[in-house]
């Protein structure tokens, strides 16, 4: 039996296209058999004599019977889609598979298969294997055919079968009007073409590449025979048109502006939704959020769209459940050798009091980081480390844990020597700076010999507790003695009568409350008492110099001081050991009320401004460079008691002047750039500096003139180099100073940067 060219396209049509039915929904395919529908199985073989278009020239085709459908519809049985040829719409049959969304699936559910299968090709079709049938025993090979022509033997796999495309079709499966502009997209999405053949993978293809154009929610094919082959109907269903964008957040308040969702997604409202370009929109939300530190942020889960177009974005911004310590040892082990949970002595509190940052708020790095440097900079930990854990109460939570390594706190001294009068003394001091754990500092220091008993006491909380501005006091009492620079030094001694150097001893208290302030400032503000007297090395009492000439205000040796000192720092430095950038500006006062001998009334001035510059000038080692520059002056006005002038030179001031050398005045400005810069390793480093200081004239408004009578200049210009050694109380400075005024130089040790 023959079949015509046209007869067999639509036997290879309904072959080819009447078994599967495609579909795409999310990349979902279904597909279904008309083989139920056969009521013979009995199979028809021919042989086409005249080839048609790109047909194979034979073709063993099996037909069945079928039953033909009513009113020239095509029927698609075993849930395939039923179509009215005199309809441009593709409603389906109740029995029919619907792929744009399962009945047993949501509306959400079925938007997250959307997105997620952009750009994702459909899975493979299955097809089903026909039955083997028993196989028929093959003759027996000849003889003469060796195995190795056996193996040569290899089984051909039969060509997928094409048909012919009479016509392509796009209709929306709705039946409604479709805009022109989707339309084109859908032409040009498709490889299909009238008048070439196509196969079913072709077909599969052509429905992925509609979808993956993302401006529909649903893409089907239709294939129907034709006379002149088959037309292919594709039925979509167009996205709505995007509205607006609503992002909600697991976060009390969000920190995503409004104006940064109109910025991302504005450009697609008014518009049909594009999955593709809304994904893009999502991506570019979520770098946003990792711009702005907030490196947890992201957007959970598919975009829900209502009917008007709005869609909904679920962002879960990283929300910090709780911050909790945990101590660790020096490897960053949580146990000891027992398997007993490391304990420490810090309480819990005096850590996560100094984190700005607090359960509920979004987790912000730099936020973090600021923190972290606050607790090492309390100074009594060797290391601190971060590590996120999963909320206990909300896994999409974060907890915040800190671990820290306690450091060593305390330290005992003393010592037993001889005085400069022969008298042996001892000295004990004990420090402590985690008293108790809870960040208080205790130092004491006491000296006793046969003559004297001098001690300095200070107790400092760096932070009243239950204080909502971090308000911190100190309380000191104290009696030192020491040689006043005021009183030393110069190309001329001026002892007392009893060729003595004089000795300033200071006995009394105080307090002070600080407290930081906004934008990087500081501030503080106390109450201080002194008992001054000038004693020898005796410590008898000794009010005049060999010349005549009163070391004290009163006159009679002794002078009571009741002040009030207040402060100001403003620190903008990276560091505060070794600052490579930034700057530092500290300004003081302090009145004095008269009370007591003397009645000494006076208000000192000072003010002090470093700033560092980084730069790159020598290359003896990795590491910063620096130039750091620092200008200061001071003046007193009104009363001034000689021990209370400044003093200039020495390590402090004018390095290659001995201390207070330059001169001693009512006012004072000195001046120091240095070039601080790695040598060779990471802890070793060098210096270039020049210092200049002057007393502006104001030695001789010293009572006593103490400066002129020693001769001391009263300016001059210091410069050398030096090397810094970094520890962790910061750098060890050995500095050689050569002054101006032609002397020799000097070698100046310190702990700490100058400025």
């Amino acid at each position: 039996m023959r079949f015509s060219p046209t007869l067999l396209a639509c036997c290879t049509a309904a072959t080819l296209f009447g078994l599967p039915v495609f579909a795409a929904d999310a990349t979902d395919v279904a597909e279904s058999s008309t083989t139920d529908a056969m009521a013979d199985d009995t199979a028809l073989t021919t042989d086409i004599d005249e080839p048609t278009g790109q047909l194979p020239e034979t073709v063993d085709v099996q037909i069945a019977p079928q039953q033909q459908p009513a009113d020239g519809a095509v029927a698609l049985v075993d849930g395939a889609i039923a179509a009215d040829t005199d309809s441009e719409a593709l409603e389906p049959t109740p029995d029919e598979l619907q792929i744009a969304q399962d009945p047993t699936e949501t509306p959400e559910e079925t938007l997250d298969r959307l997105l997620e299968g952009i750009g994702r090709p459909a899975e493979p079709l299955p097809v089903e294997e026909p039955e083997e049938s028993e196989p028929t025993p093959a003759p027996d090979a000849p003889a003469s055919e060796s195995p190795a022509q056996q193996e040569n033997v290899v089984e051909e796999e039969p060509d997928e079968v094409q048909v012919l495309v009479a016509e392509l079709d796009v209709v929306t499966l709705d039946g409604s009007p479709l805009d022109p502009a989707l339309e084109d997209i859908v032409y040009q999405a498709i490889t299909l073409r009238p008048g070439r053949p196509a196969t079913r993978s072709q077909l599969q293809e052509d429905i992925n590449n509609v979808f993956g154009t993302g401006f529909f929610a649903n893409v089907r094919a239709r294939p129907d025979d034709t006379d002149l082959g088959v037309r292919v109907t594709f039925g979509v269903e167009p996205n709505p048109v995007l509205t607006g964008v609503d992002v909600r957040t697991d976060s009390a308040e969000g920190v995503l502006p409004d104006e940064k969702i109109d910025e991302i997604f504005g450009a697609q409202y008014g518009k049909i939704l594009n999955l593709i370009d809304f994904q893009d929109g999502i991506l570019d939300l979520n770098e946003w959020y990792r711009e702005q530190g907030y490196v947890l942020a992201q957007v959970t889960a598919a975009p829900q769209v209502s009917d008007d177009g709005v869609a909904t974005l679920i962002v879960a911004e990283g929300v910090i459940e709780s911050i909790e310590v945990r101590y660790i040892d020096e490897d960053g082990n949580t146990v000891d050798a027992e398997g007993e949970t490391i304990d420490g002595k810090t309480r819990p509190f005096i850590v996560t009091r100094e984190f700005q940052t607090q359960p509920g708020d979004v987790f912000q790095e730099d936020r973090i980081q600021t923190d972290l440097q606050r607790v090492f900079g309390l100074g009594i930990f060797d290391d601190v480390r971060l590590s996120l854990d999963p909320g206990d109460e909300d896994p999409r939570k974060v907890k915040v844990v800190v671990n820290v390594d306690e450091g060593n706190t305390g330290s005992v001294g003393a010592a037993v020597g001889f005085n400069l009068s022969g008298d042996v003394f001892g000295s004990v001091s004990y420090q402590q700076d985690n008293l108790g754990g809870n960040n208080q500092t205790l130092r004491t220091e006491v000296q006793l010999s046969e003559r004297e008993l001098l001690f300095d006491v200070s107790f400092t909380d760096p932070w009243i507790a239950g204080d909502p501005h971090r308000t911190s006091y100190t309380v000191n009492g104290f009696n030192r003695r020491s040689i006043s620079l005021i009183f030393d030094g110069g190309d001329t001694d001026i002892d007392l009568p009893n060729g003595d150097t004089p000795r300033v001893n200071r006995l009394g208290g105080g307090v002070t409350f600080g407290r930081p302030l906004d934008n990087g400032w500081s501030g503080s503000v106390g109450l201080e008492y002194q008992r001054i007297s000038i004693r020898d090395s005796d410590g008898d009492l000794s009010p005049e110099d060999q010349l005549g000439n009163d070391l004290s205000f009163s006159g009679s040796g002794r002078d009571d001081l009741l002040s009030i000192p207040v402060s100001f720092v403003w620190d903008q430095r990276n560091s505060s050991l070794a600052p490579t950038s930034g700057s530092l500006l500290r300004l003081g006062s302090e009145q004095t009320i008269p009370v007591g001998n003397g009645t000494i009334f006076f208000n000192r001035l000072r003010a002090s401004y470093s700033r560092y510059i980084p730069v790159k000038l020598l290359s003896f080692g990795e590491g910063p460079q620096t130039l750091a520059l620092n200008v200061q002056g001071g003046t007193v006005i009104g009363d001034l008691p000689p021990y209370e002038a400044f003093s200039l030179g020495g390590t402090n001031s004018v390095r290659g002047f001995d201390e207070g050398d330059l001169g001693s005045g009512r006012s004072f400005v000195q001046a120091t750039a240095e070039y601080r810069f790695p040598l060779f390793t990471s802890f070793l480093g060098g210096a270039l500096f020049v210092d200049v200081g002057t007393d502006l004239g104001s030695g001789g408004s010293v009572p006593g003139d103490p400066a002129e009578i020693r001769g001391k200049p009263g300016d001059g210009i210091g410069f050398g180099g030096g090397i810094r050694v970094q520890t962790p109380l910061g750098a060890l400075r050995l500095d050689y100073g050569i002054p101006n005024d032609g002397g020799d130089g000097r070698i100046h040790f310190g702990i700490g940067e100058r400025f």
